[in-house]
């Protein structure tokens, strides 16, 4: 890979991550105001919070879609540009970006099945099991998401700075995702899962760090 092409690629990996970021804040902008978290634990009400708003509910999923997508398009080019610099070691956080970004679209697929479920407000058993999917293929991302961080800021190069904030971002990030373990057969609850979100920010922090760092990459 000659140094252009090496730019050329980081700075489409820089373009992917922050449009991944940009996308997923504004879902998450839309559903924590609106009452569209659909808890697992309060089936009925989700299916009538989704009745009440199918377009903003579609819009919110829209933007995570593309979030999600976003990222899995970032891991591979990050990939692709690793096999070039026979970098190896920095396959596995790629690698585990990617099972991030795939895991977080099941999650989203779960989502949109409750979006057709809400037009029968009878169907909460059915419903409970799908938002119980989707909110463990959700978790089942923040874990691969965990691990692709903490892999990344031990294996990519960068400065020992935002490697020490990777590390730091990545224990903030598997706090959340042990959060959901902790609460037994009930399940989290609503402020649990706020709690959560806010938990995983610093991952999202660091990796609009790396995007931008990406994106002004020189020749």
């Amino acid at each position: 890979m000659t140094p252009t092409h090496h730019a050329v690629t980081a700075r489409l990996t820089g373009v992917l991550l922050l449009a991944a970021l940009t996308a997923m804040i504004a879902g998450a902008v839309i559903v924590v105001p609106s009452g569209l978290t659909l808890n697992p634990a309060e089936p009925a009400a989700a299916l009538a919070a989704v009745g009440a708003q199918p377009g903003l509910h579609l819009i919110e999923l829209g933007l995570d879609v593309i979030g999600w997508l976003a990222l899995t398009g970032a891991a591979l080019t990050m990939a692709a540009r690793t096999v070039a610099t026979e970098t190896h070691l920095a396959l596995l956080p790629a690698g585990l970006l990617a099972a991030a970004g795939l895991a977080g679209m099941l999650h989203d697929a779960g989502n949109l099945a409750v979006t057709q479920l809400a037009a029968d407000p009878t169907a909460i058993a059915v419903t409970k099991a799908v938002l119980l999917t989707a909110k463990w293929a959700v978790n089942l991302a923040g874990l691969l998401w965990v691990a692709a961080t903490a892999t990344a800021s031990l294996f990519v190069p960068m400065t020992a700075g935002l490697r020490r904030a990777g590390l730091i971002a990545a224990l903030s990030g598997l706090a959340a995702v042990v959060l959901p373990w902790t609460t037994g057969i009930n399940g989290p609850s609503a402020t649990q899962e706020q709690l959560g979100y806010a938990l995983h920010l610093p991952i999202m922090i660091w990796y609009g760090v790396l995007g931008w760092r990406e994106l002004r990459s020189r020749p």
